[in-house]
């Protein structure tokens, strides 16, 4: 058993807690590296650590050395970060998660405009199955260490009753608003989640609900954003994500805008061998 370790890093937030080579160990699973790979970069950030170190420090030191064995490893431990990578406007966030819903089997619309009894109201996301409607609102932060407070889904809230209750009004509509979505990729406080509960309301977020958050989504259905590649420049993925392409998957079915970029054949290729490694396709 290892012993317990008493050094203090200073998360994102400011706040400081113990170090947990546990947490280490489980987000450098995520990135697909073997055991021994993870115990080797394990070890070496412990004999690198100090007190008061960053979370940020310690995530590069990890990133690098994944980097050094395999880019794609480095990739997919780069997921939270690389979906901060989406912003700022929040726009390319809310394309994001219509794309996660519909490789879930949902139709998805962005930015519609539906009426409310009060007011008009611009829908971030809405998502069709089975005649039933889900009103999915998109909190999107920049910046790491900023939580969804309880504002939100109270806000939220009285925008979908609002919604809810004009679409019921009217006799030709088959379909039911049946559930309305907070989804942000940070965290929400405890009492977001407990008002969520009280509401109905459904919360997603980076590892809310346990299993069936953000990150166990993109990871079991294979849906990264392109903001993971560590091949392709800040500046090619801008212009992608400019064409509303959010995905890996996507830029692997239309490989033809790595030539719009003016990218090398033999970049080409190692960007492509890069895709088909996050798809699985």
């Amino acid at each position: 058993m290892e012993p317990t370790m008493t050094i203090k890093v200073t998360k994102s937030s400011g706040e400081k807690a113990l170090f947990s080579l546990d947490k280490l160990r489980n987000s450098l699973k995520y990135s697909g590296a073997n055991h021994n790979l993870i115990e080797a970069i394990v070890s070496k950030v412990k004999e690198e650590l100090y007190e008061g170190i960053s979370t940020q420090e310690i995530y590069n030191r990890a990133f690098a050395l994944l980097k050094r064995n395999k880019s794609v490893f480095a990739s997919k431990y780069k997921l939270k970060k690389a979906i901060y990578e989406l912003g700022p406007t929040g726009f390319p966030f809310e394309r994001f998660v219509a794309a996660i819903l519909t490789y879930s089997g949902y139709t998805t619309t962005v930015g519609e405009i539906l009426n409310g009894i009060c007011v008009t109201h611009e829908i971030d996301v809405i998502a069709e199955k089975n005649n039933k409607v889900a009103i999915i609102e998109c909190k999107f932060h920049s910046e790491e260490g900023r939580n969804c407070n309880v504002k939100i889904p109270l806000y939220i809230h009285s925008r979908y009753r609002d919604v809810k209750t004009f679409w019921e009004t009217k006799s030709t509509e088959k379909r039911v608003i049946d559930k309305g979505w907070v989804v942000t990729n940070t965290r929400f406080t405890s009492d977001a989640i407990a008002y969520g509960h009280c509401a109905g309301l459904y919360l997603l977020s980076w590892d809310f609900p346990k299993k069936e958050g953000l990150k166990d989504r993109i990871d079991r259905l294979s849906l990264y954003p392109i903001t993971v590649s560590t091949l392709l420049t800040n500046k090619e993925k801008h212009y992608l994500l400019n064409r509303d392409v959010v995905l890996c998957r996507q830029l692997w079915k239309e490989q033809f805008l790595l030539d719009h970029l003016g990218i090398s054949k033999s970049r080409k290729t190692s960007i492509i061998n890069e895709l088909k490694q996050f798809c699985n396709p």
